[in-house]
């Protein structure tokens, strides 16, 4: 079966849609699927022809001779993607959806209703890495909404990676139905939740060693390492993690000598890369310069030694941990203790929960204080350490990326048959 999977971010291009696109391409391809990758890098339409790393150190890649130049997620990505569809021919075309990630612009939501009017054309199934809702204009209101469950309603299918997100995606189908028919009827159907898996694999460098790793970050002995891991941007609460880290330099408290690893750098939009300047002069002004250590972008093999290198991690979700983030999977399934936030919204039945002291430390939201307490608790906790360590790769194990082609598998064949 050939599959083109539609993505705004893909390797060498950072961010944990790429990352989850290419993992998932790895995955099909073992399950003996030809796929495609389809973005934008660098204002040109790339396609890649994935193959195994084992055939390649790298996939094949070529340029769309398209029209608009510099292209971007206009309306005129419009032609571009029927351009590719024409040249490859796949039986499946997977949009990777993320809001921001498009630019905000509404023509990625209405691809679907365009795609549907073609003579010949693929199934169509969308994953939304999440409903946040694109800006379209001041006051937009409704429509914004309505946009954002109009890219549902004209997918053949629609997958999410969690409970909540599948709930509001089908809230306001009503909506839709009224101004929509369709041959299966009103309303947009029940999604598939199909959780994420680790965009990480466990596999450092050739020869890794890790105290010496940490010697060449420049730890010595008696020194902790804690690790972030993810792009700069203010949801991720790295502020708060600077603040806690500056409090317990003053902690009465004898403590380990803490050094933070900042694994990752500023995302491609603006206002992350203005975050991101303000974490690096609140480094200065807090004085951190010799307690933080920032790697900027860097490849796979050398987060995932990073991550066996740390003695816990710390991620401090402002809007509360949850299965979606794959910088906690990579985290859990490193086996490293990890410091989150209490997630906002309730896991399903489905799925494994996230338990104080049981698999993970939940500390509240956007709370530097209790930030910095769960940290001092941790590091002078070793038996806690190695408990929630063990308790983290147990979690991580649910979340296999076999499992997760299989179900991606079972979808298209599904969908194929129907559809021919």
């Amino acid at each position: 079966m050939h599959l083109t999977l539609l993505t705004a971010e893909y390797p060498p291009q950072p961010g944990g849609v790429g990352d989850y696109t290419h993992r998932l391409a790895l995955t099909l391809i073992q399950q003996d699927y030809r796929v495609s990758v389809m973005t934008l890098q660098h204002g040109q339409w790339v396609i890649y022809d994935v193959r195994p790393p084992s055939n390649a150190l790298r996939p094949d890649r070529y340029h769309l001779p398209v029209q608009y130049s510099p292209a971007h997620w206009d309306w005129h990505c419009w032609a571009a993607v029927m351009m590719a569809l024409d040249r490859l021919r796949p039986d499946v075309v997977h949009i990777q959806y993320q809001t921001g990630a498009y630019s905000m612009h509404p023509a990625i939501n209405l691809l679907p209703w365009r795609l549907r009017g073609l003579g010949r054309r693929p199934a169509i199934i969308v994953t939304f890495h999440d409903t946040l809702e694109p800006y379209l204009f001041p006051k937009a209101g409704p429509l914004r909404t309505y946009i954002t469950r109009r890219l549902a309603y004209d997918a053949d299918h629609v997958i999410v990676t969690n409970a909540d997100d599948a709930t509001r995606l089908t809230v306001s189908s009503t909506l839709i139905g009224r101004r929509c028919r369709r041959s299966h009827g009103d309303g947009v159907p029940p999604p598939t939740i199909i959780p994420i898996g680790s965009n990480i694999p466990v596999a450092p460098p050739v020869g890794y060693d890790r105290q010496t790793w940490r010697q060449q970050l420049g730890l010595r002995p008696h020194e902790s390492l804690v690790a972030y891991f993810g792009l700069l941007s203010r949801s991720k609460g790295v502020d708060l993690l600077l603040d806690a880290l500056a409090a317990l330099q003053q902690q009465p408290v004898p403590l380990p000598q803490i050094r933070l690893l900042l694994i990752g750098g500023a995302a491609t939009n603006p206002r992350d890369q203005a975050y991101a300047q303000e974490i690096m002069a609140r480094i200065q002004r807090l004085a951190l310069q010799d307690h933080v250590i920032l790697t900027g972008h860097v490849d796979e093999t050398t987060v995932s030694a990073h991550l066996l290198a740390a003695d816990c991690a710390v991620l401090p979700f402002r809007d509360g941990a949850s299965f979606r983030r794959g910088s906690l999977l990579a985290a859990l399934a490193h086996g490293l203790p990890v410091i989150t936030t209490i997630p906002t919204t309730p896991t399903s039945d489905e799925q494994p929960a996230l338990m104080h002291l049981i698999n993970v430390l939940l500390v509240p939201p956007a709370n530097s204080a209790a930030l910095g307490a769960a940290l001092q608790q941790i590091l002078l906790d070793q038996q806690l350490q190695v408990r929630l360590g063990a308790a983290a790769q147990a979690l991580a194990a649910q979340f296999s990326w076999a499992a997760i082609g299989q179900r991606h598998d079972l979808i298209y064949r599904q969908l194929v048959a129907s559809h021919s």
